[in-house]
């Protein structure tokens, strides 16, 4: 019994063991992959990354390495006119050194940004050089509802600010950003830069975009006439989406009073005219005149302020008040565009705005309510190669729009 008792319990070991081989599970390891940049295989050299020191310049830099005084000297006085004089505070820079027991500097390579770098190269004879890492472009096209500002929608979709910026100067003319409304669609195609195919730069370029306002799709498209000529923007039919007038003189603003013909003044506390719309915005924000003029008044009122007045051909003026400072002068030509002063609450103001205001025939307006006069569309014998052009592109639009929201 007792020999039987020791070949059981032999068998159960073994049985045991058997069971623990089998539930041991080797985990997948991904196979090594060695650090290539700047067109070196670092696994090649020792490698030392650093930052610029707040004294550092390349001759202090260099004689770190293993390098004395006057051999630094010597490599600086060679490479001064390809190396720019001063280094930027923490800035990177990478020191290439040979595997051997000398650990000899080879090559120095110092980024200014992330796309340029200089190199000194002192395996040979002694270069130093500028060179940009390789780029590459890659499209992205988005569809979806605005669920606030532009900028805070794209920064939900992880999309870079710029690319609102993008946007904002294209429909300047012919979308009024602080009228769309929570749930209005919008399109995107645009082009995105990568470093090294890896680290992501930025947003290069729109190449076509839609939005729904007031109910109508506008499109935008970049367009060549030719060569010699600059990219604008048009909608499907060929219509520049660039307008006479921009909607307002301000950016990323408020409209706080619209024009009316009996409204309570905040300051002088009673019901009067106002002949303008009233655009918020923290003191010092950059007023731009909404077409291109001469400054017919620049100047200070007791109601008005600091105010700029603009007259634009024989039929359009504009006016704008309560500026903290004025940056033009009588007389002078201003493109639209143009900064002409900065927000204030000079004047009859309660807070910080511009009150914009526009005369048509020498009667102020509703700048709101007028149709503006538009530029005209592209020629007849330009429309085929443009439809042509386009009629991919919008079909990306489409049909992403489609997906996202349905027929």
């Amino acid at each position: 019994m007792k020999k039987i008792a020791i070949i059981l319990l032999v068998l159960l070991s073994l049985y045991s063991c058997k069971n623990q081989q089998e539930e041991y599970v080797i985990e997948d390891i991904e196979p090594y992959k060695p650090i290539v940049d700047f067109g070196f295989k670092y696994d090649d050299f020792n490698v030392h990354y650093d930052t610029i020191g707040h004294q550092d310049t390349f001759e202090r830099i260099l004689k770190k390495q293993n390098l004395n005084g006057k051999k630094a000297s010597e490599i600086i006085k060679i490479v001064k006119d390809s190396f720019p004089t001063q280094v930027r505070f923490k800035r990177p820079y990478v020191c290439l050194r040979s595997k051997d027991k000398y650990n000899k500097l080879q090559y120095l390579i110092y980024q200014p940004n992330r796309l340029d770098y200089y190199l000194i190269d002192l395996t040979d004879s002694i270069v130093g050089f500028k060179k940009a890492r390789p780029l590459t472009y890659k499209i992205k096209t988005i569809a979806g509802k605005l669920s606030g500002s532009l900028a805070a929608t794209l920064r939900n979709q992880k999309i870079d600010a710029s690319l609102s910026k993008k946007l904002m100067k294209v429909y300047a003319w012919s979308i009024d950003f602080f009228r769309l409304k929570k749930g209005d669609k919008f399109a995107i195609s645009f082009t995105e830069r990568y470093i090294n195919d890896t680290l992501y730069d930025g947003v290069d370029s729109l190449r076509a975009s839609f939005f729904e306002y007031k109910g109508e799709k506008i499109y935008a498209f970049p367009y060549q006439i030719n060569n010699n000529s600059k990219v604008d923007y048009y909608n499907e039919e060929g219509k520049a989406l660039k307008n006479y007038f921009l909607k307002a003189p301000l950016k990323f603003i408020n409209i706080t009073s619209r024009y009316s013909k009996n409204r309570f003044h905040p300051v002088q506390l009673k019901w009067k005219p106002h002949k303008g719309t009233d655009y918020a915005a923290p003191t010092g924000t950059p007023i731009m005149a909404t077409a291109t003029g001469i400054v017919e008044m620049a100047g200070y009122t007791a109601g008005n302020g600091n105010f700029v007045k603009i007259k634009h051909d024989k039929t359009y003026s504009t006016q704008y008040l309560h500026m903290s400072k004025i940056l033009v002068k009588r007389g002078q030509h201003v493109k639209q565009g143009d900064v002409i002063g900065k927000v204030g609450s000079t004047g009859l103001a309660s807070g910080p705005h511009v009150c914009y205001r526009f005369w048509k025939n020498g009667v102020e307006v509703d700048a709101l309510k007028l149709k503006l006069p538009n530029s005209q569309p592209m020629e007849s014998r330009d429309l085929p190669r443009f439809k042509e052009q386009i009629r991919p592109l919008k079909r990306e639009l489409d049909s992403i729009a489609e997906i996202e929201f349905g027929k």
